[in-house]
């Protein structure tokens, strides 16, 4: 397994330490960039400002509900940019709403995860998240 740099972009706190701590439970080879809002997102993902000597994530994991710009919208701008486009983008959020589902498929997203209640089955599903996209799936080589 090739080790994958996972770019996280989560608000909460809470979400951050329980993904993280899942993704080193699974083994899974990866380094991980945490944002917490969707400017700073869109900002790291076209390295302007602070961030212009940032590498390039071959995985983000989006939440919808975020500050500044809201998942959507950053999946929106990420989708549209040719540059960014081929970045596997898995939607991990709480909302299980329907529009929400079908507005993220509309957009692009490679898949939709509803967050899990419990601290296991979350972990579970971060596991194969982070397993799939580690070891199954061959990823483009990072050309940004």
């Amino acid at each position: 397994m090739k080790e994958i740099h996972i770019l996280l972009i989560e608000d909460n706190e809470g979400d951050v330490i329980l993904t993280l701590e899942a993704l080193k439970e699974g083994k899974v080879k990866n380094r991980v960039t945490v944002i917490n809002n969707g400017w700073d997102a869109w900002l790291f993902l076209k390295k302007e400002g602070r961030y212009f000597s940032v590498e390039t994530p071959d995985l983000i994991l989006l939440d919808i509900n975020l500050p500044k710009l809201n998942g959507k919208e950053v999946l929106n701008k990420i989708k549209h940019d040719d540059l960014l486009k081929k970045i596997p983008v898995v939607i991990l959020t709480t909302s299980s709403a329907e529009n929400d589902v079908l507005d993220a498929y509309n957009l692009h997203a490679n898949c939709y995860i509803t967050k899990p209640v419990s601290y296991r089955d979350f972990a579970d599903v971060v596991h194969k998240v982070g397993g799939f996209w580690n070891s199954t799936v061959t990823l483009p080589k990072n050309q940004v």
